[in-house]
């Protein structure tokens, strides 16, 4: 099987085997968990070769690396479009809460399970650079969040590293329960909490 053989979309042309690899294994990784997913199960549903994989892909591991990025692009590719209807530093950490509603609504396989770079990074042993991408992930988030509010309390730099701070874990253990709950309830309420704390800077 050739890099771009498999069905194209009707009318179009056949989607490049990495590519539809990278989506198979957001699907299977995402549903079933990093290491429950094989490179067969992959490869099967990209309908790839094997071959195809390791001609894209050094490793599984390499793979990995590769739907972690891909994850945090399609967050900031919804942060930022959120970002552009907003106006001013508020309306930005908001944003922030809508990107990771967002994430939530999108259209999984298998229904809502939480943050797919955090269900990985717990997979990934000590060490591993998957994890550090999670890691600079939710660092840029934190910082992104930090930014707006340097604009919303300027010549309060301690105040705005606490609030985004406080900001960033409420947004994490709200995406925690609503993985566990399968739906974007506590997202809601945590946006709810943020407008509030901000009302209150």
């Amino acid at each position: 099987m050739s890099e771009t053989d498999a069905s194209a979309p009707a009318g179009g042309r056949p989607r490049p085997a990495r590519r539809r690899l990278l989506e198979a294994a957001a699907r299977r990784f995402y549903a079933d968990g990093v290491t429950a997913t094989g490179i067969d199960t992959i490869t099967a549903e990209a309908g790839v070769a094997k071959m195809s994989l390791y001609n894209n892909f050094s490793s599984k591991a390499d793979l990995v690396r590769a739907y972690l990025d891909a994850r945090h692009e399609e967050w900031l590719g919804l942060y930022r479009a959120r970002l552009a209807e907003t106006d001013g530093a508020r309306a930005g950490v908001l944003a922030v809460f809508d990107a990771y509603r967002d994430h939530a609504a999108l259209a999984y396989e298998h229904g809502f399970r939480g943050c797919g770079l955090l269900n990985a990074a717990a997979e990934l042993p000590v060490g591993h650079e998957g994890r550090s991408v999670v890691r600079a992930h939710k660092e840029e988030v934190e910082r992104l969040i930090h930014d707006h509010l340097r604009s919303l309390v300027p010549g309060r730099p301690a105040e705005a590293r606490a609030a985004a701070e406080h900001l960033s874990f409420l947004l994490e253990g709200a995406m925690t329960r609503a993985g566990l709950e399968g739906d974007d309830e506590r997202l809601r309420h945590a946006r709810t909490m943020a407008a509030d704390l901000l009302d209150r800077l």
